[in-house]
This record gives C-alpha cells, sequence and structure tokens, in this order.
C-alpha cells in the first residue's frame, strides 16, 4: 500500500513539474532571445529606429521583409512563417516590434553575424510521449477488499497487478492477453470485482478447485446472465436471457433498468416474438399496469437500448391495427377501434388556411380518423387512434408555414408619336361663305369672291390684260397645315396576392355600336319593323400575374397582360376601332429587382387624297386641283415589372 502511494507521488510530481516546466522554458527562450537582440543593437543602428506604420491582415512574413529592407537588417524569414499580421505601431523601436512578433506568434531567432534568421518555433516537450501510465489498484489484506480506477488498461497487467497485491491467482487465456479493460470498483470483495470485471468488459470467470481464478473470453452465442435479486439497487440491471443451444435460431433478451428519478428504460432484442407475451414481460419487469382489451396477435424484431416504455410500445404497435392509451398510470392496450382508445384532438394553424390544407392530407394517413374543418376556429378536429392523431399532426404541422405576400408593381408605358400634314385648294359656288381663316401657324384660310375680283384686278396690269372676273357666289380654300403630337402614357398598378395565387387586374372603357334589323310582318299588308340593337366593345388592361417564391427570394411569375385601346372614332353603326397588345411569359426575377418584359411598336401611315381626274397627278398642277392629307403615327408600349417579398 506504501509502495502504491509512493509511486503514485511520483507520477504526480513528474507531470506537475513537466506542466510547470514548459512556460518557463518558453520564458527563457523569450529573455535569451531579447538579451541577443539588444547585443547586436549596438553594432547594428536599425534595431534602436522608430517605427510607424499599421498592417491589416497582412502577411508576417512580408511584414518582417519589409521592417528589414527599411531599417537596413540583414533578415532571413523562413517559408513556414505563414501567420496573417494586424496591428498599428507609432514611435516603437525596431527591437520592440520583432519582440512581439516573436512572443505574439511563437517565434523562434537564431543569430549569425549580423544575420538575424526567424522561423517558427518547435517546443521539443510536445512531441515527448506521455508518461506511462499506473495501474491504479488498491487493496486492503485486513478487509480484502479492493479499490481499482481503470482506464483502458492492459486486462494482462491488470490480472499480475491484482494478484501481486492479494496473492490471490488470477489468470488468463491467451485470447484476452491484448484486451483492455474499464471500470471503477471501490472497497468491494476480490471476487466481486473480478465478476463485475468480467460483466463490465464481455468476459467471464470461473473458479477452480484450487482457488485460481480464470478469465475466459465468451463463446459465441453466449450472454453475460446475473443473479435475479429482488433487493437490488434501483441501478442494477436485471435482465432475463434465453441462451442460444446448438442448431437454434432463436435468441430472445428483455433488460429493465431503472434510473435515479425513477423512469423505466428498456434493453431489447428480440427475434419474431409473440407481441402480447413481449408486452406481458415488459411490463412486468418494469412494474407497469397494463389492461389489454382484446386478443393481440403477430410477433415483432427488435434490438433496441436504453428506451423508455413508451416509445418501445409505439414502435412495437405501430403498422399493426392495435393501439394504446395511457389513464391514471394505466396503459390501456387493445384494437385501435376500442371505446376507450379512441382520442379527440384539435389542431389550430398558426399561418395557413384550414379549407386549403384539409385537400391535401394523404388518404393513406387519415386512415380511420374522423376529421372535421371549422373555418370559425380555423382548426382542425381530430378523432381515432393516437399514433394516427399523431402522424397526421405531424403532417399538417410541415405544411402550417408562413405564406409569403408578394407584391408585384407594374409599370405600363405607351409612348405616341404623330405627325400630319394637310394641303390643297378647294374652289367652288356657294351661296354663303365666310372669309377668313389662319394664316399662322398654319395656313387655313377661305377667299370670296370679292378677295378673288381684287386679286385679278391687281394681276391685270391697269386693264392692259383682261383676265375676268369671278361669279358673286365664287370662293377659294387654301390649306397647308401641320400636326405633331407626342403622348406619353404611364400606368402603374400596384398587386398583392399570396404565394401561388393568381393577381387579376382589369381597367377599362366601353363603347357602343348600333346594329338595325329589318324584319315584314304580315302578307297581305305587309309592315316592315325596323329594331335597333347595341352592342359592347371593350378596351381594357387586364393583367394576370401568379407568383412562386423559390428559395434565394427568387420569384417565378407566370405573366398574362392583354391592353386593348380605341383608336379613333367611327360611325354608331359601326364597332369602333382599336389596337390589341398582348404579352405571356414565364419569367424568373429576382426580389425587388425590376425587368423589362418586352416593347411592342406600331408605325401607322396613311397618305389621303382627293381631286379632278387626271388633273390631279399632273406634276405642279396637281397643287391646284387637288388636296392631300398625309399622316405618320407610332406607338411604343414598355412593360416594366417588380416584385417584391413580404412575410
Amino acid at each position: 500500500m506504501r509502495k502504491y502511494i509512493i509511486v503514485l507521488l511520483l507520477c504526480l510530481s513528474m507531470s506537475h513539474y513537466l506542466a510547470s516546466a514548459q512556460p518557463q522554458q518558453q520564458q527563457n527562450r523569450l529573455t535569451l532571445i531579447e538579451q541577443r537582440l539588444a547585443d547586436l543593437s549596438q553594432n547594428v543602428p536599425g534595431l534602436n529606429q522608430k517605427v510607424e506604420t499599421a498592417v491589416s491582415n497582412s502577411s508576417l512574413q512580408e511584414f518582417l521583409k519589409g521592417l528589414a529592407a527599411t531599417h537596413n537588417l540583414n533578415i532571413y524569414v523562413d517559408p513556414s512563417v505563414n501567420q496573417k499580421i494586424t496591428g498599428y505601431f507609432s514611435d516603437e523601436k525596431v527591437i520592440n516590434v520583432l519582440m512581439y512578433a516573436a512572443k505574439q506568434y511563437n517565434l523562434d531567432f537564431t543569430f549569425t553575424g549580423s544575420i538575424i534568421s526567424i522561423s517558427t518555433y518547435n517546443d521539443p516537450l510536445a512531441n515527448l510521449p506521455p508518461p506511462p501510465r499506473l495501474i491504479q489498484i488498491q487493496y486492503d489484506p485486513n478487509s480484502d477488499h479492493l479499490t481499482m480506477d481503470l482506464q483502458d488498461d492492459s486486462l494482462l497487467q491488470v490480472a499480475k497487478k491484482i494478484t501481486q497485491l492479494t496473492n490471490k491467482n488470477v489468470v488468463l487465456v491467451p485470447q484476452l492477453f491484448f484486451k483492455k479493460v474499464s471500470g471503477y470498483f471501490q472497497d468491494m470483495p476480490v471476487e466481486n470485482v473480478l465478476e463485475k470485471l468480467a460483466i463490465a468488459n464481455s468476459f467471464k470467470l470461473n473458479k477452480t478447485n484450487d482457488n485460481v481464478y480464470v478469465l475466459e473470453p465468451l463463446k459465441e452465442g453466449e450472454e453475460i446472465v446475473t443473479r435475479e435479486n429482488k433487493n437490488v439497487s434501483p441501478n442494477y440491471s436485471i435482465k432475463k436471457t434465453i441462451t442460444r443451444q446448438p442448431g437454434s435460431t432463436l435468441s430472445n433478451s428483455i433488460n429493465i433498468e431503472s434510473s435515479e428519478s425513477g423512469k423505466k428504460f428498456v434493453n431489447l432484442n428480440v427475434v419474431n416474438a409473440p407481441i402480447k407475451d413481449l408486452i406481458r414481460d415488459i411490463a412486468e419487469q418494469a412494474g407497469i399496469n397494463y389492461f389489454m382489451y382484446s386478443e393481440i396477435t403477430g410477433v415483432s424484431t427488435a434490438s433496441v437500448q436504453n428506451m423508455l416504455f413508451n416509445d418501445v410500445l409505439t414502435f412495437i404497435l405501430q403498422g399493426t391495427k392495435y393501439t394504446f392509451n395511457v389513464d391514471k398510470d394505466v396503459y390501456l392496450i387493445g384494437d385501435r377501434n376500442d371505446e376507450g382508445l379512441r382520442k379527440h384532438k384539435l389542431i389550430r394553424l398558426q399561418h395557413r388556411s384550414v379549407d386549403s390544407l384539409l385537400a391535401v392530407i394523404p388518404q393513406q394517413i387519415k386512415g380511420n380518423v374522423d376529421i372535421k374543418e371549422f373555418k370559425e376556429l380555423n382548426s382542425f378536429l381530430l378523432s381515432g387512434s393516437e399514433p394516427e392523431i399523431k402522424e397526421i399532426e405531424g403532417f399538417v404541422y410541415q405544411l402550417d408555414k408562413t405564406v409569403p405576400m408578394v407584391m408585384i408593381e407594374v409599370i405600363l408605358m405607351d409612348v405616341k408619336k404623330s405627325k400630319t400634314i394637310e394641303t390643297g385648294i378647294k374652289m367652288g359656288v356657294s351661296d354663303s361663305i365666310v372669309s377668313g381663316g389662319t394664316i399662322l401657324g398654319g395656313l387655313d384660310f377661305t377667299f370670296s369672291s370679292g378677295d378673288v375680283n381684287r386679286f385679278i384686278d391687281r394681276i391685270g396690269l391697269n386693264n392692259v390684260f383682261n383676265i375676268g372676273r369671278v361669279t358673286p357666289n365664287f370662293y377659294a380654300s387654301l390649306k397647308a397645315l401641320e400636326n405633331n403630337s407626342n403622348i406619353d402614357l404611364r400606368q402603374t398598378p400596384k398587386l398583392s396576392t399570396l404565394n401561388g395565387h393568381a393577381a387579376t387586374l382589369s381597367i377599362g372603357s366601353t363603347r357602343y355600336y348600333a346594329a338595325s334589323t329589318q324584319n315584314v310582318v304580315g302578307s297581305l299588308n305587309p309592315q316592315t319593323i325596323v329594331t335597333q340593337q347595341f352592342y359592347p366593345v371593350e378596351a381594357n388592361l387586364a393583367i394576370d400575374i401568379r407568383p412562386f417564391v423559390s428559395g434565394e427570394e427568387q420569384v417565378t411569375l407566370n405573366i398574362d397582360i392583354n391592353i386593348t385601346d380605341f383608336i379613333g372614332n367611327a360611325s354608331i353603326t359601326a364597332p369602333p376601332p382599336s389596337a390589341t397588345s398582348k404579352f405571356k411569359s414565364i419569367i424568373r426575377v429576382k426580389n425587388e429587382e425590376m425587368i423589362v418584359l418586352g416593347g411592342i411598336e406600331r408605325n401607322e401611315k396613311s397618305d389621303e387624297g382627293s381631286g379632278i381626274p387626271f388633273l390631279a397627278r399632273i406634276p405642279v398642277l396637281k397643287w391646284l386641283f387637288s388636296s392631300r392629307s398625309k399622316t405618320t403615327s407610332k406607338t411604343v408600349s414598355v412593360v416594366f415589372i417588380k416584385p417584391s417579398i413580404f412575410y
């Protein structure tokens, strides 16, 4: 005993010496480097120069090289120095900066003349093997008790140590020479310690007639069997084992362990065991009260460790037509449809609507569960067996997530540009003519007969040439007009909808045209009846967008845009002319990113003219005998779309 304590104290002293020697050696090494740098600074003035620099996440090797180049130092930096340095050095000597680097980054300095070699310091004590572990065994000869603290120790050395201390022979068969064992035993008889050591490390103990303890490995199919004792402590394991016989394929084991808090943990290893017998054996060994409402058939194969009885029972009955319920610590076991085994549970949805989830619950997991929806509570009421209710509850929980809201900004731009030129001369006779018109801003002027006659008199050169005169009802109209029109139409509707649901907007106007129908009634005295009916024609801005939010805030948009405009006026009996632009596309865009969906450009040209036949086509003369109107227009439609996600 005294020898063991001395050896233990020596080991503790050695470990304490090694633990304290390492910091002391490090301090001595840095003191020696500082002294060598101080001696070298007497001949190398650059070491005493002041440093003014700042570095951030820079290479330590490049920093030291720059320091050497700036202050005329001979420094060699080993490639193994690859750390990063961050710092600000102001009005500090180079020698102090080098010492800071040595301490902070564990550097080693060697000196050759004025050359300083810098490398990573390798502690020679770091690679030393750990001291051999002493097997901690104490023996009290007065009580014949052993105390052991084993941690992955050699079983051969443990047996040798026990034999030396107790003078009781402990031998091993060759198969256990290299086995490692662990365990802690305090103040127990030698035989009990060997027995518990064998149980804890999966080998067996035999005692010969001459009181020699023989340690042997377990044979194939053998299991450790403990004594059954009703007075065991709460942490003691009671194990019921059926040992495998030669040629047998069945090996069932049930082991119940109790924790300090009183919970029962089941260790189970069964093959094709009847479910009824399995539940009965587990419940009886664990001291659990139960009732079986119906005959339970079927077999089960399982291998579990440290599982609560509730969980074991759940897994055994899963997939069968049986279930269980707990009422005042009594387990009620039977058919899922038996009275007393059905449960009711209200599942309240947090994020989704109840009508959107009921249809997607698979029929396979509904089973015999009755599901009622209550829209007022946004909840499901489930009635059925507990396992099936839990399965539905887990499925609903996976889908009851926050649905993103998507706001879609749509900018519709129509840019219209048109140009119209009207020219021509009109002459005629009319009873009522109003003379006058506009000259500036476009020529549109009507001359009366008096105006024309005065003009003829002026070009008659004092009656030298008599061109003649026009009738009093004569008139002449001159027209030369140019109209330019630029129209910028901008519409910015905003639509909001839930993810996966369509947002629809329709804005427009309606015009009507009349259609007349004539019906002849009667044969002897036929009468014609005219009926008139008005039909609507719509010009709308129709937007239909369905967003789908995916990962990384990507939004897929199904877009359908239909733009219809009235482009002119028509008579009441004809439908009004209209122009239509359509966009239909599927795109993907990032959150709050604006894209151009498309642009359509429409060009319209019209050239109209009227005049006297043949004369209206003769060059130069056609300006006197015709009038013309030329129109050019261009319309560009552009659509911008920007989705924004809100949770």
